[in-house]
């Protein structure tokens, strides 16, 4: 895993894209945290 990979954090930094180890909005990842939290 590096740079050159898609599915890693690196790799989706070194490329640009976005995606769910990449998140553009870090605190709705929280908040759907949360939200799943209390939930349970």
């Amino acid at each position: 895993m590096g740079k050159g990979d898609h599915r890693s954090k690196r790799g989706k930094i070194y490329q640009g894209s976005y995606g769910k180890t990449r998140p553009k909005d870090p605190a709705k990842k929280k908040r759907a945290a949360a939200k799943k939290a209390a939930k349970r």
